[in-house]
């Protein structure tokens, strides 16, 4: 039966070539006037080449406008000459995707999102300015540790902490990077293998079983940090503790 289907289809389908153009049209008519392409039909559809996010991004030197449907999320894309786009113009990407100078950990589904760097950035800063109140600097959501970060720039003067390192850090053509939030951070755990893996392959590192620094203060002697053995946040660690420093930059 699917054979003779194949045989009927090709049948029915009746290719015309006319100076260059070509007509694919059930009821054998000549391609339009204006396209070198002309497909007709009212009871089948145009399957695009379908493939998995992977298998789209192994794709080598997409060419722009090319298209494709993404099994993986069900969902055609493009290729605008710079990034694989959705067809309402946001970014086909996700999370444990090599973009924008890291890999995305985390996707708010409005186009935006946070990225982390591939490697760390210290394996020993401290938080900085143990005993004094970073005034602004106590954001834990997701969103608030850019402004942490300018916040403890401001209060803490101290270079080599935490903050300041993500603050200076230029990386794969970025420079707007900062030390995640308690909330961030902890979203860079729950993913962490995805990060890993791609991290590793893009010449990155693993994240260790170690604390990491977030930029949320606690108090005047404590900020937040999380035990990446098995994603334990603490408060109750002191700011002049050395920690790990992995910094992150919104898209």
């Amino acid at each position: 039966m699917k054979r003779t289907t194949i045989l009927l289809t090709a049948v029915l389908f009746t290719a015309i070539s006319t100076m260059a153009q070509v007509a694919i049209n059930k009821d054998g008519s000549d391609a339009n006037a204006s396209a070198i392409l002309d497909v007709k039909a009212t009871d089948v559809g145009f399957l695009p080449p379908r493939m998995t996010h992977a298998q789209r991004n192994a794709i080598s030197s997409p060419a722009a406008g090319l298209q494709i449907f993404n099994t993986t999320t069900n969902r055609p894309n493009y290729y605008n000459g710079s990034a694989w786009m959705y067809f309402d113009n946001t970014p086909a990407i996700l999370i444990g995707d090599f973009y924008q100078g890291g890999v995305i950990f985390y996707l708010d589904g409005s186009g935006g999102g946070l990225v982390c760097a591939v490697s760390d950035q210290s394996s020993a800063a401290e938080w900085g300015c143990y005993t004094t109140a970073i005034s602004g600097a106590d954001g834990t959501a997701i969103g608030t540790g850019a402004q942490n970060t300018i916040d403890i720039e401001a209060g803490c003067t101290t270079p080599g902490i935490a903050a300041d390192i993500c603050a200076n850090l230029s990386l794969n053509g970025y420079i707007d990077w900062f030390l995640p939030s308690k909330d961030e951070l902890n979203e860079m755990y729950i993913n962490k293998a995805t990060i890993d893996a791609t991290a590793l392959a893009n010449g990155g590192t693993a994240f260790v079983g170690n604390y990491y620094w977030s930029s949320s203060e606690y108090n005047n002697g404590n900020a937040w940090s999380q035990y990446f053995y098995n994603g334990t946040q603490y408060n109750i660690l002191s700011k002049g503790n050395p920690f790990y420093v992995r910094a992150v930059r919104a898209l």
